[in-house]
């Protein structure tokens, strides 16, 4: 197959851009004011609450092909990683709340080129659930931030309800064949969250082409938890203390995979909205990450992760470039919100450059 190679001009940015970016910046802070006005305390903008912050290895697979041997997967070798899984809302509400969930990668040990203002030998990688990011554009971000914006402020039962109606939404979608971007942002079955694939959504340079991440479960002990449900009403943190009970018995495997770009009308750069079809071009292999048992919700390291360390698509390779309109607004965001938090809570925040920083 012959696969599309990168080239900075497949990027084009809207004219006003920045002034879409200052708007999401803007809302998404009143948001976090709101948020932190009534928990007493700054938290994440998204994937405040998190389930499982956790340790472990990214082995990357040896004999790769030469489209897929590139930036940090060129040659085969293990980096320490660091990984927490969370809820995607940027505030803490009760697992009753259905809704989208967050797997952030930090990798170790990674040489090379850095984007600016990066310095640490590290590189992020920062997935959610569902293969598109629903706003598409960072126009669309800031639309659908308004709304969510706004929404912040209702009380929790409502937003149970809501959850509740889109996540019935996307059964009958399912029956037909098909699933909506939005509605698992808002209603996302209550599935276990180490069963649940994770997506980059939008595109990143991948070397000298272009490429989509996955990070997929790999083990029998997870496959097991296809059909586990949460019982929202019974437990209201039922995700975490799910994921905690996991890690007590078991290591978690996920194969980390990459889509290349194949073909630009189908695959667009700009509208992370559009699902790139698998026919196209599959998800593929690349590394595999593996988790071993531990203490998944240790005290300090909780709050090492969740207080102090970032983890930021702005935190790479050259190589691996986030690329897009939503990633553009990605790369000022997330700086300018955990400014905002960090600030708040008068708390250092902390590239962490390496595992040994993590509290055991």
């Amino acid at each position: 197959m012959n696969y599309l190679r990168y080239a900075p001009e497949i990027e084009r940015p809207e004219p006003n851009e920045q002034a879409t970016i200052d708007g999401i910046i803007q809302g998404m802070t009143q948001q976090s004011q709101t948020v932190e006005a009534r928990e007493h305390h700054a938290v994440r903008a998204s994937h405040a609450k998190s389930s499982a912050c956790v340790t472990g290895e990214l082995t990357i697979a040896s004999g790769l092909p030469p489209e897929l041997a590139q930036g940090l997967f060129a040659a085969p070798g293990t980096h320490p990683v660091a990984v927490r899984f969370a809820q995607g809302p940027g505030e803490r509400l009760g697992d009753r709340v259905s809704t989208h969930r967050g797997m952030a990668i930090k990798v170790f040990g990674v040489a090379g080129e850095k984007l600016p203002g990066h310095d640490a030998e590290t590189q992020d990688f920062v997935l959610a659930t569902g293969t598109t990011f629903p706003s598409g554009t960072a126009a669309g971000f800031l639309r659908d931030g308004t709304v969510i914006g706004k929404a912040t402020g209702l009380p929790e039962g409502v937003k149970s309800a809501v959850s509740s109606t889109m996540r019935n939404f996307n059964r009958v979608l399912h029956a037909f064949g098909t699933e909506s971007a939005m509605a698992d942002f808002y209603g996302h079955p209550f599935s276990h969250p180490l069963a649940d694939i994770y997506f980059s959504q939008a595109p990143i340079r991948f070397g000298d082409y272009v490429a989509k991440l996955g990070a997929v479960p790999a083990s029998a002990s997870q496959r097991a938890l296809a059909e586990w449900r949460l019982e929202p009403h019974q437990d209201e943190d039922g995700f975490r203390h799910a994921a905690v009970a996991y890690f007590r018995e078991h290591e978690a495997v996920y194969e980390l995979k990459a889509q290349l770009w194949a073909d630009a009308e189908r695959q667009p750069i700009e509208d992370a909205s559009v699902n790139w079809p698998v026919a196209i071009s599959p998800y593929r292999t690349v590394a595999t990450i593996r988790l071993s048992r531990q203490d998944a919700y240790a005290t300090a390291r909780v709050r090492y992760f969740d207080e102090v360390m970032t983890f930021r698509p702005a935190h790479s390779l050259a190589a691996h470039r986030p690329l897009g309109s939503v990633m553009r607004a990605r790369l000022q965001v997330y700086k300018a919100l955990s400014d905002f938090r960090h600030g708040e809570n008068r708390v250092v925040p902390a590239n962490t450059g390496r595992i040994e920083h993590i509290p055991a």
